[in-house]
């Protein structure tokens, strides 16, 4: 096994990860649904400051 195997087979490896985590991130997201106005239900791009439109 050469270098440059050894460097794809990282590559394959950061590449799977990466989309492993996406997913549990999207199906976490998915599954957390319910209520929009009920308390800690926002979305990871919401911060603290988008806390005072909801109520």
């Amino acid at each position: 096994m050469n270098q440059q195997d050894l460097l794809f087979l990282v590559l394959i490896l950061i590449t799977l990860s990466t989309l492993t985590i996406i997913i549990v991130q999207f199906v976490r997201s998915r599954r957390r649904g319910g209520s929009e106005d009920s308390r800690g239900s926002g979305n990871w791009w919401e911060g603290p400051w988008d806390d005072d439109r909801k109520s």
